[in-house]
């Protein structure tokens, strides 16, 4: 009975991660309903229109949220605290860009390298959003040692806590592209990339999976041999954090959610407006649990690889790419499987390059 309280804390702390996960939300609708406000004289209308006529107020104080909470740091840090002064120059300079980026003028300069409208609310709520995201995330790794911390009280995850935290990204990927008020559910499945794929795509999606495992496993070969101690410090704090999914619900879990999800979001809803770098750098800082590490690296590479897949074909087809890449870390082929799974990779490899090399890959075209 004595591990009840300590049980109901770690409960009670999963589920305020998942509440702050939601937190963008609200923001989101604001930013649609804004663009497009709701057309009739209804009670209803008339909220949903005057919430999006603040958006700009809004995202006006999530920038000086981040730029009050670095000078409060900087107020409040002890000497010798070099690490915190870090932490408050980083969030103050995401603050300010952020702020800057609710500026038309600033965006418009942007629109010189993305593909978004400088008019449009949502497009801005996606460029704040992310900004102060990276910002944080750059922050909090470089102020405290992420990859200990997790490793020695980090949550360890069930799969209804993964599911948990996954399902936002695909809340927010659905009302980005407005669900329901700019767009209905037919358009918001074209518009997210989540189109029937053609049967080469898939086999281009399977293969570069396998693609995808080598390289992740040679990079962590190479993280073991040249930074051999943060290497063992990931490798805690992935078991701390997934050592209970390793069954086969587990895996399907991770596989199924992490892949659904996050490729909605990232691959689907903002890659097309904020291009593939820096929608790779937003998926990278949101898996902290990799800390400042060359596996770090590998993901970023990663999520470049899976954008180029998207721009080439769909989001359906990045999503079973990324499904099958995860089953297999969650499998961790190896041993008797090693052989069949080279041969297996191996065949939709070059399968993959003879559909390309032939146009058999269907109609390629970058996504909208």
């Amino acid at each position: 009975m004595e591990h009840q309280p300590a049980s109901l804390i770690v409960q009670a702390l999963a589920f305020l991660d998942v509440l702050v996960l939601l937190l963008p939300l609200p923001l989101i609708l604001a930013a649609n309903w804004h663009d497009q406000p709701p057309r009739g004289g209804s009670a209803w209308a008339r909220g949903a229109a005057l919430l999006g006529s603040t958006v700009w107020m809004l995202l006006g104080m999530v920038a000086a949220f981040s730029v009050l909470l670095a000078l409060f740091t900087v107020v409040f840090t002890p000497a010798g605290g070099g690490r915190l002064l870090l932490y408050a120059l980083v969030l103050l300079l995401a603050g300010c860009v952020a702020a800057a980026l609710i500026s038309e003028s600033v965006r418009v300069a942007v629109a010189r390298f993305l593909p978004i409208d400088p008019r449009s609310a949502v497009h801005a709520t996606a460029l704040v959003l992310t900004t102060v995201l990276v910002g944080s995330q750059i922050a909090n790794q470089l102020s405290v040692d992420v990859l200990s911390q997790q490793a020695s009280t980090g949550p360890a995850l069930t799969p209804l806590d993964l599911v948990l935290q996954e399902l936002p990204f695909l809340f927010a990927a659905a009302l980005g592209v407005g669900l329901f008020i700019r767009r209905g559910p037919a358009a918001t499945l074209d518009r997210l990339g989540l189109v029937r794929p053609t049967p080469w795509q898939i086999v281009l999606g399977l293969g570069a999976a396998f693609v995808f495992f080598a390289f992740g496993n040679g990079m962590d070969a190479l993280a073991h041999l040249v930074t051999p101690g943060t290497a063992q410090k990931v490798e805690a704090a992935n078991q701390r954090l997934f050592g209970q999914l390793g069954s086969p619900i587990g895996i399907a879990t991770i596989a199924l959610s992490a892949g659904i999800c996050e490729e909605a979001l990232f691959r689907g809803a903002l890659q097309p407006r904020l291009g593939i770098l820096w929608t790779a750098i937003v998926f990278a800082a949101v898996h902290t649990q990799y800390g400042l590490s060359l596996d770090a690296i590998a993901v970023l590479i990663l999520a470049i690889g899976l954008g180029l897949l998207r721009r080439q074909t769909n989001t359906t087809t990045s999503t079973a790419c990324h499904v099958v890449y995860n089953t297999l870390v969650g499998v961790g082929v190896s041993g008797v499987l090693l052989g069949p799974a080279v041969i297996v990779g191996a065949a939709l490899v070059l399968a993959s390059a003879a559909a390309f090399f032939t146009g058999r890959l269907g109609s390629l075209r970058t996504a909208p």
